[in-house]
């Protein structure tokens, strides 16, 4: 070797050295990086799936390529948490076997092993293979490791496009249901063994015409006392703000026939552009209904300015059922663990707002902000956040068309839609909101999550300002909370993840 290609070999040495320990440093608080969402330490990641609560933790499961920032080859990822705020990624739990990559599913606890598959009682997952067949596997050591089902595929492909069940326990009838896509049709199977199934009915929609149907989920809630169940399907293409967004139903379903109670309403699970493929745990203590999504969109889900990771997921939300003049609405809030992680930054009330007013001490890029206000003479008002050299994200109440909504600037990235839109009418001529701002996102919730908008944003890592504005009149802002939010996520002394997961 000679002197020259020795001293080459060693810079090269010596850079991957400092590249190591820059990404195991960085970890985590990468630009853009979510830091109260979960993201996976390193790689792709979309559609969570296999959502379930067992023996004191979350488990969350995600579709994930450990290769690549951009689709391929789909394994399972893994995470569990005891408070669903705080993350612990675990090794890949389902990878790719002699059927094929494993797409999007889910988990059950098979308290009784009503499978033959997990004595004593276990975990069962119930997926999508790339063909479109449908597998089971099984974990009898809380989800760490897991065995394929022999059998497999349990169901054949009986569509191009048949993918996703979700599976749970129906108490009345003492069956297992499954709900799965098939192109543009929900089809219900219902087991007693979690591997042979019986085909129950078909849900359609005949008079909402979008892309394929994907990613269902069904489930019942409470309202006065009376049960109802909730359909949710994800649709890509033709969501409200452009690309891949879900649609929900409510409804009855007796163990066999899910029935649409309004079939000519469209309602819309979230009406931003990044909240898709979402669905609900299974198991979930004290009957809470809990949902998480992925926080991206299939229009430019693989050109996001990201690095080491691409794809996250949204907050929490926690699903009910409220009854308004236009009928029964699922409404969603942010779980009440989310507030572990706040500082109030300040507390403001009564104030008249007429053009542009900033607030002492309200900036960043960690909020959470509450807000209610009283309609004045303003056409619209509400915030402008994330500011930096004349551009911001905007959240705002039109007033004349009685609309919430965030416009983020097209500059972010190329080709995104700049705007998002939800109709939200005025409550005693009061309007809320409650917005969570994470350095590449915006989770705004309208009149306590009647309606909700996610979207991804990508300003200045610098962008920190904010203020509140009034245009054409004024309005009074009643009541206004404004905390910091701390990180999720451990420092770099503590961060061996990267070492573990993501060489």
């Amino acid at each position: 070797m000679t002197k020259v290609s020795l001293v080459l070999s060693l810079l090269t040495i010596f850079f991957l050295m400092d590249r190591a320990t820059m990404q195991n440093s960085d970890l985590y608080h990468e630009p853009y990086r979510p830091q109260y969402h979960y993201s996976p330490p390193c790689r792709w990641m979309n559609d969570p799936n296999g959502m379930v609560y067992a023996d004191g933790e979350y488990h969350l499961f995600y579709q994930y390529n450990p290769d690549d920032v951009v689709w391929g080859p789909m394994h399972w990822g893994h995470a569990v948490s005891s408070d669903l705020i705080h993350w612990t990624t675990l090794p890949i739990a389902l990878a790719p076997d002699a059927l094929g990559p494993i797409w999007s599913g889910s988990v059950v606890v098979d308290a009784r092993n009503t499978s033959g598959l997990v004595p004593g009682g276990g975990l069962v997952a119930l997926y999508s293979y790339e063909n479109q067949t449908q597998g089971a596997a099984y974990s009898s050591d809380k989800g760490r490791t897991w065995t394929m089902y022999a059998g497999n595929p349990i169901l054949p492909a009986l569509e191009t496009d048949f993918r996703d069940p979700k599976v749970f326990w129906h108490e009345a009838t003492q069956r297992w249901v499954m709900v799965i896509a098939a192109k543009k049709v929900i089809k219900i199977f219902t087991s007693t063994d979690l591997l042979r199934w019986e085909f129950a009915s078909d849900f359609a929609d005949h008079n909402f015409y979008g892309g394929v149907w994907e990613v269902p989920d069904l489930f019942p809630l409470m309202l006065n006392g009376q049960e109802k169940w909730v359909l949710i399907v994800s649709i890509n293409p033709g969501g409200p703000a452009g690309g891949s967004a879900t649609r929900y139903y409510i409804g009855r379903f007796d163990g066999h026939t899910f029935t649409d109670e309004n079939p000519h309403q469209v309602t819309w699970l979230d009406y931003g552009q990044d909240n898709y493929a979402g669905t609900t745990w299974n198991n979930a203590p004290d009957d809470r209904r809990l949902f998480i999504g992925w926080m991206n969109n299939w229009v430019y889900a693989s050109k996001i300015p990201t690095s080491v990771w691409r794809g996250a997921a949204t907050m929490i939300h926690e699903f009910s059922l409220r009854e308004t003049t236009e009928g029964v609405r699922m409404v969603q809030a942010p779980v009440p663990e989310l507030k572990q992680l706040r500082t109030q930054i300040g507390r403001w009330s009564d104030l008249t707002i007429d053009g542009t007013r900033v607030l002492d001490g309200f900036s960043g890029q960690q909020l959470e902000i509450i807000a209610e206000f009283e309609l004045g003479s303003a056409e619209r008002f509400g915030f402008d956040l994330m500011m930096k050299d004349g551009e911001s994200v905007r959240v705002l109440y039109h007033v004349p068309s009685s609309q919430l909504i965030v416009t983020r600037p097209a500059s972010m990235l190329e080709g995104i839609n700049p705007i998002a839109v939800a109709p939200l009418k005025a409550e005693g001529h009061r309007v809320r909101m409650h917005i969570f701002v994470d350095l590449s996102s915006v989770e705004v919730f309208g009149n306590d999550g009647l309606v909700s908008l996610t979207s991804q944003v990508f300003p200045d890592p610098s962008a920190d300002g904010a203020a509140l504005f009034a245009d054409k009149g004024s309005v009074t802002l009643s009541n206004l909370e404004v905390y910091a939010m701390d990180s999720i996520w451990p420092t770099a002394a503590e961060n061996a993840t990267y070492e573990e997961l993501c060489r």
